[in-house]
């Protein structure tokens, strides 16, 4: 499978919270780190979706927000991955900035270069990238 989302994250199904119609699921995809993910019952079904079944998450680059310094920051996202800038890559509008995993792994992030700039982002720089449940479509293999 070929997609256009920069995101793609292979795990195994950790937790599954069932509901009426959105179910959560925590994808665990190594090194500590897992991904919350909110999707309709009917589809956790359809995917046949259980603990310890293989499973991947695809995020958008445009649907996550880098953080430089959340000392003592609340956010109501469920999803953090943290690690250093190894990339940024600024164009007329938009910057790329590529996040290396600490436990393996990259995530990329589209923000306007007004962001980059009040963050100060540069690479080795210590940053997360938070995002929201809803924000993960969940994948089988066929």
């Amino acid at each position: 499978m070929k997609t256009s989302a920069r995101n793609q994250f292979p795990g195994t199904v950790g937790k599954i919270k069932t509901g009426a119609v959105n179910d959560e699921i925590e994808l665990e995809i190594g090194g500590g780190q897992t991904i919350v993910a909110i999707i309709t019952h009917d589809s956790a079904v359809r995917l046949g979706l259980q603990t310890g079944a293989p499973a991947f998450a695809l995020i958008k680059a445009s649907s996550i927000v880098i953080v430089t310094d959340d000392q003592g920051a609340k956010f109501s996202t469920r999803n953090r991955l943290g690690g250093i800038v190894s990339s940024l890559h600024a164009g007329a509008v938009n910057s790329e900035v590529v996040i290396d995993l600490a436990g393996g792994g990259q995530v990329a992030a589209i923000v306007t270069n007004v962001g980059s700039a009040k963050l100060g982002l540069a690479v080795v720089q210590v940053a997360a990238a938070i995002f929201e449940a809803s924000s993960v479509i969940l994948g089988v293999a066929a």
